[in-house]
């Protein structure tokens, strides 16, 4: 008997090799690319809101314009502007003592342990307390004996427009001049005096002086809790 012809099965299919993604399941592949750029969507947010955060508290300290622009500011003002090196940061305790100082009035340099209030004074606060009050970051306006009365108003108007870190004080030897005082340095550090004298009162002047040195004393206080009668 002749033997019968098989027919061959037909191939099996064939299948495409399944992927699998870093931890999932087989066949369901994770997508990488998006959680890469969820977390850089992210990261952006959070650079964004620590942005908003610094600007927020320098706008609070009152110390956001540049120290570079204050020759110019003052200049431009008919006013005279310099800078000295500290001499030295130690109490006394006599506000009789003598105190050797490198500008007048005193922008730096040893001084009576305890600051002055702060304020604007009718009657002259004592200079080598008020030098403690600049260590702390304060700003001070000086007026001489001859300035006129509606010049004082205006400085006093000035002040009260900011008054945190501030103090004002008549300083006799000053005749018909204004004075700006202040001591910038890092926290700790000796740093440096600066003194603008003025012949009259410029607004945009005194605010540059202020804005760039307030609150940047060798003891960093913020300027909002150098409130007016601490």
């Amino acid at each position: 008997m002749a033997k019968k012809t098989r027919t061959p099965a037909p191939p099996r299919p064939v299948q495409a090799p399944q992927r699998r993604g870093k931890g999932g399941k087989k066949g369901q592949p994770t997508d990488t690319r998006s959680k890469w750029l969820l977390i850089g969507a992210c990261g952006v947010v959070a650079l964004i809101a620590v942005a908003a955060v610094i600007a927020v508290t320098s706008r609070g300290s009152g110390s956001t314009a540049s120290a570079a622009n204050v020759p110019t500011s003052m200049q431009a003002a008919g006013c005279t502007f310099k800078t000295v090196k500290a001499t030295g940061r130690q109490h006394v305790t006599s506000l009789e003592q003598k105190i050797k100082y490198n500008t007048s009035p005193p922008s730096n340099g040893n001084h009576y342990y305890s600051p002055a209030t702060w304020g604007f004074y009718a009657s002259a606060a004592n200079p080598i307390q008020v030098v403690h009050n600049e260590e702390h970051g304060g700003v001070i306006i000086w007026w001489g004996d001859k300035v006129p009365q509606a010049t004082v108003d205006k400085l006093h108007d000035f002040y009260s427009s900011s008054p945190n870190g501030m103090v004002g004080t008549p300083y006799p030897k000053l005749g018909k001049k204004i004075a700006l005082t202040a001591w910038t340095a890092p926290s700790g550090g000796l740093g440096q005096g600066h003194l603008a004298i003025c012949g009259s009162y410029n607004k945009k002047a005194f605010a540059a002086f202020r804005d760039a040195f307030r609150g940047k004393g060798p003891e960093r206080y913020p300027p909002n809790t150098l409130t007016p009668g601490a």
